[in-house]
């Protein structure tokens, strides 16, 4: 079975799990060139600037990650046209975006590891970090108008802006929550939207008008990669009650330890399967209640649930897909993408 064939396949829960990041990589392979280009210019913007902070940006992007974001930036103007210098920098500009906010998501957060590696705050502390965030963000700004200046659509550097300012918004929402319990599904699904969603949808948006698509179909990419990010975090969320932290990098339960209260445990609370003043003692360090917490969410069914929602975001994500680009083997392969994101069971 070639790349192609066995990524135009829908994520099945038996397929799904650990293959998932293996035909991510499958698609990456296709553009090796592109996500080595890619790579390349990740390593060197990390090194770009003052020590200690550029230690700490180095350090998170050699702890890996599935680059996603860049991957549909590349793909997203491949269903339009070719992949250009300008789309290149842009793939890389929406990375150096997200392990900006990887590296201020520690800090808020206490975070303790990122991908199975101590976090730059723990190394460093929470300023160099910080520090070291801002500066990925300043070569982010940079690039984005030099894309601009070889090709790629003025609009790129503005709506990044309006992104970034989302992002921020995510953030705020999300920390103010943590100080007053905050149990509605609007709120949880805001955060999601802004602090997850609003980067996928920037990185399809860009790389379709790179590429030449109309505005029209540059707004339906758009669209397409927001629903993506919402069932991505979605599906993340379920993977911190019942992941394989071995599988996914991630650290059971350190959502909840951190603070954040994801679907999951509001559809369990709300279920009556768990009660709010458990959560406040699981976030005070009570590790006994964070274990019931998570046998409580794990048995409540809200985790199938979720997957669930997901699965009916990456339905809305394809049909904003089909309605925007013609049917290339491009286009299916971001299909790809967005099933495998939303099938992870491991």
């Amino acid at each position: 079975m070639n790349s192609v064939t066995l990524l135009q396949e829908t994520a099945t829960p038996e397929r799904a799990g650990t293959r998932a990041a293996q035909r991510i990589a499958d698609v990456a392979s296709l553009f090796a060139e592109d996500m080595k280009y890619v790579g390349q210019e990740l390593s060197h913007a990390a090194r770009s600037g003052v020590a200690p902070a550029i230690d700490a940006g180095a350090h998170l992007l050699e702890a890996g990650g599935k680059r996603v974001r860049p991957l549909t930036v590349l793909l997203a103007a491949s269903c339009f046209g070719a992949v250009t210098e300008g789309v290149r920098e842009l793939a890389v500009v929406s990375e150096l975006v997200h392990l900006a906010t990887l590296l201020h998501d520690d800090v808020i957060d206490d975070g303790m590891e990122r991908r199975g590696t101590p976090t730059a705050r723990r190394v460093w502390g929470n300023a160099v970090s910080v520090l070291a965030g801002d500066l990925l963000l300043t070569h982010a700004l940079e690039r984005t108008s030099a894309a601009v200046r070889v090709g790629a659509d003025a609009s790129s550097l503005p709506d990044l802006i309006c992104t970034l300012r989302r992002l921020v918004d995510g953030e705020v929402v999300q920390l103010r929550s943590r100080s007053r319990l905050d149990l509605e599904e609007a709120t949880y699904f805001r955060v999601v939207r802004d602090k997850t969603a609003s980067l996928f949808g920037w990185a399809a948006r860009v790389g379709a008008r790179a590429a030449g698509a109309s505005e029209a179909a540059a707004a339906s990419f758009g669209i397409f990669g927001e629903h993506v990010g919402t069932a991505f975090q979605l599906v993340d969320d379920c993977l911190d009650y019942a992941g394989d932290p071995e599988l996914t990098g991630k650290t059971l339960l350190a959502d909840l330890h951190e603070g954040k209260v994801t679907l999951p445990l509001i559809r369990a609370i709300s279920g009556g399967f768990a009660q709010p003043a458990d959560v406040e003692r699981a976030r005070g360090g009570d590790g006994d209640t964070s274990l019931r917490l998570a046998v409580a969410v794990r048995s409540s069914g809200a985790c199938d649930a979720v997957r669930e929602i997901a699965r009916e975001h990456t339905a809305q994500a394809l049909a904003a897909l089909a309605s925007a680009a013609p049917p290339t083997m491009a286009r299916e392969l971001l299909g790809a993408v967005a099933r495998e994101l939303t099938g992870r069971i491991k």
